[in-house]
Parts: C-alpha cells; structure tokens; sequence
C-alpha cells in the first residue's frame, strides 16, 4: 500500500485469496499453522477458498458430489479432515495435508451414513469416526439395532482392523490429543469420547508395530479410559492449546472450569470460575469439536452463543450472547476474566422490524475479538485494554466493511479459522492492515480514529513502513481530533508497542494510551460494565500461559491504584535541577554526570537504528535542558521498572528503557521530517535572514502542536528542536506574536539559536529591535554571554547594567573620601560622575575578587562610555 491510501478503496477486512496448482483436492491456507496452531507472527489477514479442484485421481468424484463435501475437522497441526459421498452412496475420508499441499485417502465405508464426527492421530495411522444411521425415508437402519450412533476405531496404517468403541442412543463426538512432541511415533494415543449424555472420557490406545510399518491397536480387547468430566451443559475444545472448557450447573450457578492436558499423558483442572449467565434450559452445546455444517439459521438465530477465547498474554475472555427475543436492539456480553469486570453491549439493528435471521460469531483475532452479526453489526473489541470503549471499534449498517464480510452463517474453530457454514469455505480470520489504514484515512469519529490508530499499531508493531504511514496520516491530521490529542495518543501507544513483546506485565507499568476517561457516547451502543468474581486456580505451579493468567489475576486482586508510568516526579526533579541552575547552585556533578550519560546513551541507541541521514538539523545541538529531561526520564522509568518487574534481567530492563525513550524521540523526528519532506522545505529555511511562506508555516505550526502535546506530557524533545521552532517563529511571526510565543512558553529561547539570530541578522531599525526584545528575556548567565556578541550600544547598555547590579548588590555607603583623579573624566555630568567614583571606588578595593570573577574588561569606565552613548542615541544627537 503507498503512502497516499486515503485516495484508495478499501479493502476486505478478511481478505479472500483463491488458490492454485496441482492436486485433487486443493484447500489452500495462507502462513499454514504450526504444531499448536499459533499464527501470531503473519500480520497480513488471508482468507482462503476451502476447495478448488484441477486435474487429479479424485476430480470425477468429487466434481460430480460437490454437495457432498464437507470438511469435518482441523487438526492441531493444521491438517483438514473432509468427506464426500461416491456415486454409491459410499463415504470417503480424507486429508490435506497444509505444509506438502497434498490430499490423502484415509478411509472409505461402504455405507450410506452420516459423520457426526472424525478426528486423525498425529501419526496418522488411526482414524476415530461417529457415524449415525441415515435419517432419509425408506431408508432401513444401518447400524447395530437399537443405536443411534456408532463410534469406530479404525487403524489405518494399513487399513486393517475397526473396532466398535461406542453404539449407543445418543450422539458422540471425537478427538484425538495431539501433544507438543511429535519428533517421534508415540507408543500411546489419547482419544476424548464426548457424549450428547453430558459425560467426557479419554481413552488410553497403545499401538505397537507389525510386520514393517503395519500399525495395530495393542490390547483392542479392552482399552482403559479416565473420566474426564460429567453432568456439564456446555463444552469447549481448544486445539491449538490442548484444553477442555466446560461448564457445570451448581446451585444453578454456572460454574466454568478447565482442563489442561499434557504431553506426558496427565490433566490437570486449572480453575473454577462462576459466571453470572443462565444455561439451565439452554439445552446441550459444543464448540470447537469439529465442523457442525449441519446447523441451520433459524437454529444460529435463536439459541444462545457461549465461548472461550485466550491468547499468549495470560487474558481470558468468556464471550456469550443469549437467545435473541428482539427485534430492535441484540445483546451480548464480554467476561474479561484477566481483568476482573465484565462489559454489556447493547448494539441497536437499525429499524423497528428488522428481524435477526442469522447468529453471532465470535472471533479470536489476538489483542481483539471480533463480534459479527451478518447483515447488521461488525464490533472488534480490545481485550488486551477494554477499560475505555473508544479502543474498540464498533461498525454498523451499510458500509464496506460490513458489505464485504460473509453474510452466510459463520462458525468460529479453534484459533483465527472459521467455516462458512452455507458456501463451505474456510477462512483464517486475521486483521486486514491495508483496509485498517484506508479507515484511518476516512473515518470521520474520534472514537473509530483511536480504536483504528491502536488495532494498526498492535497488529503492524514493529514495521517501520506501515508506521511511517500513521506518521504521514498524523502529520495531516494533527488538528483534527477534538476529543484526544492525536500526536500524544500516536506517541504514547506507539512507544508502548515498540517494547510491549519483550516481557509481560509491561502494560501494568506503561501507559498504552493518553486518554484517562472518555465520555463521548459510541453510536448505536450502549455499555454496562461490571466487577466479576474472580477464577479460583486448583494449581500451585504455573507455566507458560498460565503463569501468566495467575499474574493477571494477582494485579486485579491486590493492586488497587494504577501502577502505569507517569512523569510527575521527573517534572518536579527537572525544574529543581533549571532553578539550582539559575541560583547558581548545583548539587553533586556526579549526579548530574550520570543524568547526562543515560542521555548520551539514548541519542547513541536512536542513532544507531536509524541509518538514514536526516533531513532536519535535529540532535545535532548540545541543549543541556532537554538532555537533562532526558536523562532523567530514563533515571525515574528504570526505578520505576526495576521495583515493579520481578525476575526480570536489569540488564534489560535497562536496554528496554533506552529503546522506550529513544522510541519516543524518533517518533517526533519521523513526524517532523515528514511534514519537511512535505513541503519541499531546504537549508536556507535554517537562517534568519528572508520571511517564510506557507510550506514554513505549516511546519512551524504542526511543530507547534507538538510543542503542545509533549509539554503536558512532560516528554523530552530531540535536542535542536527548539532552535529550530524559534528560527520558524522568527520567519513567519509578526514581532509581537513572536514575543508572545516566547512570554507564553510556546517557543523556548536556546543559546544556539540566539546566537545564530546575532550573527545572521544585521542592525537595522527592525531587527535592533527584535535582537533587544530577544536579549531582554533571556536568562541573566545566557544574557551576558549574547551581549558580548553584539556591538552594539543596546548591547553596551545590557552588560553595564548586569556590571552594575553584580557590584552594588552588596554595596554598603562608606564616608566620602575620593581619591579619583577627577581629570580623567571627558565630560563634566555631575550625577553620573558620582556615581562613576563609587563604582571605581568599589573596584580598586575588591581588586582580587573582581579579577577571579573575570569581567572581560569591563570597568567603571566602559559603564561611563556605555552610559554616555545611550544618552546620546535616546536624545538623537
């Protein structure tokens, strides 16, 4: 995408890309998953069509059966299990495998029967099926008498034998565990049995090896098994993480709890966590065990929805809509269990009689979980930070991204995968950057421009390109926001996402966005949130994931105030350090050695990832005032993190602060020198000779803004900045606004730029002026040094008065005694020679003092001849 994409159209949010090549059956998945099915690191969203057929020894079968086709299952590795139906009436099983792009024939019975469910080991040498007899008219029973469902075992490597593990009244689903190894053929199989008479079983399946490669189930006659779970209402399997969700009625309470199973064949129960929602008569429901093609709309429609979506940081989301009764407003609820509160949205649908004839998805899409109701909303909530409703993004109505969605039927799989029920397509859900981007261009709603600023940073983080075009949106829309500051936001968040990856619990410590509240309302939406009961963990050691739930949970429970950085202390330690400055007094140079030294280092580390020579004359100037809040913000963000970050390196956490402070600092150069690119801006601009133009103003004024943003932040400013504004401020400002710029605080005079303004600016009537108002500002120790660079007799003035003051002020009146040779005077002026004589009187007796001070020359006498001149020019004579 280029840099002008507010002129482009947008794209899908999933984007559908059809395949190609070779093979009889082709099911084509973009950045196919690895073992466990995580898919973090693609950032671009693909969505793939399920089949696509070209020339190979299954095209007549399944040209002719298309219909027929139905996929059954995604295993852990990403591996699809499908079936079709022969001419006969036979039912084929097969396999495409996503990383050789290969189909593979497992299995064909040679019976008219319906698949509730399949599932393949990991070695793929058994196949676990649940077969039904068939429900068309006439058609006689086809399985043992008196069973409504037949689970088989079947071995495949090669076919050989097949036995019966259930034949039973009621329907069975199954699923092969796949653990985290798979480096070598495991001796022993676990398979889970779930039966529609709300038990859970794992069976123990020893194989062991015949004949060569002949693969056989030991012991067949009796396999042992565990009972997982019983009396449950609801069910969830998670493949990528190898957990069972379930729920269980107490108390009629709805009681969630989950399973963990291991590689070494163990499971362990990992929490009870109550939830305030009733499923007392909602009937028997699973997710996420297979493919269930067979669930029509008015069934989506009006049964509730209830699911379970993790991801890598420890959050733990229960998503549940209930029956829809309404035909004006749908509800549904958010439990952000990680963050101990639940949200209540009610989205309206539009006009009175618009009826719902089609169910709520709930997708996992990472930092995100999307909520789609075809035809009528398109919600993407932040779970990662769901405290302010304006990080999420709500979509309603007739607009493209809506339009462009699937309006059929949709069941969310484990992972990003989800099925389109009505087409049979399978789509790997995944954020759209390029459709993301051209929102951000058009939208025209603060709270859609802060929800699309942090879903492209959170999906896009750490990509220079796509960052450079938010810089350039954000360069054209400084003013644009009413209810944030967008440079604070775009600065904030973007800092927050450059180090967030590198160690958890960094988003309890840093401010991920700078808006505290938000009260504007979200169209269409209404929002209840409230304070939940937290899990109960029935484990005393965590790993991984889990140790990272159980810290989420310890921060809800015990810490009540926000731990999140901010720069208070910095801003009353920096105005310590400028007011020792101007007294003169100065604490050890030790501590303001290493302040300076931690600045050092973060110019080197922004240095060094930027090889790009840059446009504007930006970190190239000493300004000790901007190193020092530099280095202290480094000082004050390590303390902050070395009290609050148990067991992590300081070694890092130093280097993650020097990236988070430099992060910040090459965010302001990239905006500015995006606004220089521009506008075509060149060198001259950096002399105070001419006036400037347009393309100067604009540049002055979006520097301007950030001045703004990052004064009530209190964050340092790449050294140079602010001679360059002031050199701005001084081309494009009449005089009084410019020195109004300065009383206010909105240009801050350095010494590089007074100086280059002395030198470059001659002395006419009107930059006398402007050099005498600049010098009357500046501080005293600064005034002096610019003085002594100007000859001129305002300059004159200016050092004798600070001469003046600096030997009277602790002058005490002694008896007159003159001692002057009162020949030396040109110029009889009574007053003025009195006061010459105690001033040389005051002279000759402090000789030693006055010499250490080192006054550069300048006497009683330069004050007479300094005095004198000004007289005469106020006169004009």
């Amino acid at each position: 995408m280029d840099l002008d994409c507010k002129d482009r159209h947008a794209a899908c949010l999933f984007k559908e890309t059809f395949c190609d090549g070779g093979g009889s059956l082709k099911i084509w998945k973009r950045n196919c998953p690895s073992r466990g099915g995580d898919n973090r690191s693609s950032v671009e969203g693909i969505t793939g069509r399920v089949f696509s057929f070209s020339k190979g020894a299954f095209q007549d079968v399944l040209e002719n059966n298309y219909e027929s086709l139905h996929v059954l299952n995604v295993e852990r590795n990403g591996n699809i299990i499908y079936t079709y139906k022969g001419d006969k009436g036979h039912i084929f099983f097969g396999l495409y495998d996503c990383k050789t792009r290969q189909n593979e024939h497992l299995y064909t019975f040679e019976k008219d029967l319906q698949v509730v469910s399949c599932s393949v080991n990991s070695e793929r040498t058994l196949l676990a099926a649940s077969l039904a007899q068939s429900t068309k008219e006439g058609r006689r029973n086809e399985l043992q008498p008196g069973s409504k469902c037949l689970t088989l075992l079947v071995e495949i490597h090669p076919i050989n034998n097949v036995k019966v593990l259930k034949a039973v009244d009621s329907y069975i689903w199954v699923q092969f565990l796949y653990p985290y190894v798979e480096s070598h053929p495991l001796s022993e199989n676990h398979l889970l049995l779930i039966s529609e008479e709300k038990y859970i079983e794992k069976y123990h399946i020893q194989v062991t090896q015949e004949d060569g490669n002949r693969v056989v189930i030991k012991n067949s006659g009796h396999l042992s098994r565990d009972r997982i779970a019983e009396d449950f209402v609801w069910a969830q399997w998670d493949m990528s993480e190898q957990r069972l969700y379930y729920i269980d009625l107490k108390k009629s309470r709805s009681i969630l709890k989950c399973i963990q199973f291991y590689a070494d064949e163990s499971f362990k129960l990992m929490f009870e966590a109550p939830l305030d929602i009733s499923l007392s008569d909602s009937g028997f429901k699973l997710v996420n065990f297979g493919c269930d093609c067979r669930q029509g709309q008015e069934k989506l429609s009006k049964h509730l929805t209830l699911c379970v979506f993790t991801n890598h940081t420890g959050s733990l989301c229960v998503c549940y809509s209930p029956k829809c009764a309404s035909v004006e407003q749908i509800t549904y609820s958010v439990f952000y269990i990680h963050k101990g509160h639940s949200k209540t949205f009610t989205a309206a649908l539009g006009s009175a009689g618009t009826h719902v004839t089609k169910g709520i998805t709930f997708l996992n899409l990472d930092y995100y979980v999307a909520v789609y109701l075809p035809g009528h909303f398109f919600h993407l909530l932040n779970i990662q930070h769901p405290d302010l409703i304006c990080h999420s993004l709500f979509q309603a109505g007739n607009n493209e991204m809506i339009d462009m969605l699937p309006h059929s039927p949709l069941q969310s799989l484990s992972g990003c995968l989800v099925l389109d029920c009505c087409s049979g397509k399978l789509y790997r859900a995944l954020l759209n950057q390029s459709y993301l981007l051209w929102f951000l261009w058009n939208t025209c709603l603060d709270c859609e421009k802060m929800a699309a600023l942090h879903c492209v940073l959170s999906c896009g983080r750490g990509l220079r390109v796509l960052e450079g075009q938010i810089i350039q949106w954000v360069s054209e829309n400084v003013s644009a926001c009413h209810s944030f500051d967008l440079i604070q936001e775009f600065i904030i968040a973007s800092s927050y996402w450059s180090v967030y990856p590198e160690t958890s619990n960094v988003d309890k410590l840093l401010p991920y966005s700078s808006v505290l509240t938000w009260n504007t309302d979200i169209p269409g939406i209404t929002l209840v949130t409230e304070d939940i009961e937290l899990p109960l963990m029935k484990v005393h050691t965590f790993k991984g994931y889990w140790e990272k739930l159980n810290s989420n949970l310890e921060y809800v429970k015990y810490t009540k105030p926000h731990l999140h950085y901010n720069n208070s202390v910095v801003r009353r330690e920096w105005h310590n350090l400028i007011s020792e400055e101007k007294t003169g007094k100065r604490r050890s140079t030790a501590y303001v050695r290493n302040i300076l030294d931690d600045a050092i280092k973060v110019i080197s580390n922004l240095e060094a990832r930027n090889l790009e020579p840059r446009l504007t004359p930006l970190l190239q100037e000493e300004d000790k005032h901007q190193r020092l809040l530099m280095g202290l913000m480094v000082s004050e963000l390590r303390d902050h993190l070395l009290r609050h970050l148990q067991g992590v390196e300081k070694k890092k956490i130093e280097q993650m602060v020097l990236d988070y402070v430099s992060k910040l600092l090459d965010l302001i150069c990239r905006i500015l020198e995006t606004i220089w690119r521009k506008h075509n801006l060149h060198s001259s601009v950096l002399h105070f000779k001419g006036h400037g133009g347009a393309a100067e103003f604009a540049v002055f004024h979006v520097m301007t803004r950030i001045l703004e943003a990052t004064d009530s932040l209190f964050l340092p400013l790449p050294p140079g900045f602010h001679t360059l504004h002031t050199i701005l401020g001084v081309h494009c400002l009449p005089l009084h606004n410019l020195l109004h710029y300065i009383d206010s605080g909105l240009l801050l005079l350095t010494e590089t730029a007074v100086i280059r303004l002395m030198k470059d600016l001659d002395n006419t009537k009107k930059n006398e002026k402007l050099k005498f108002s600049i010098i009357g500002r500046l501080p005293p120790l600064i005034g002096q040094k610019i003085c002594r660079l100007w000859d001129h007799p305002m300059s004159s003035n200016i050092i004798s008065r600070n001469h003046v003051t600096q030997l009277l002020q602790n002058y005490k009146k002694q008896p007159w005694n003159s001692v002057i040779d009162k020949s030396s005077f040109r110029v009889e002026f009574l007053p003025l020679n009195y006061f010459i004589e105690i001033l040389t009187d005051i002279e000759s007796s402090n000789q030693a003092l006055y010499a250490a001070q080192g006054h550069d020359n300048v006497d009683a006498e330069f004050v007479e001849e300094a005095a004198l001149k000004h007289t005469t020019m106020l006169l004009g004579l």
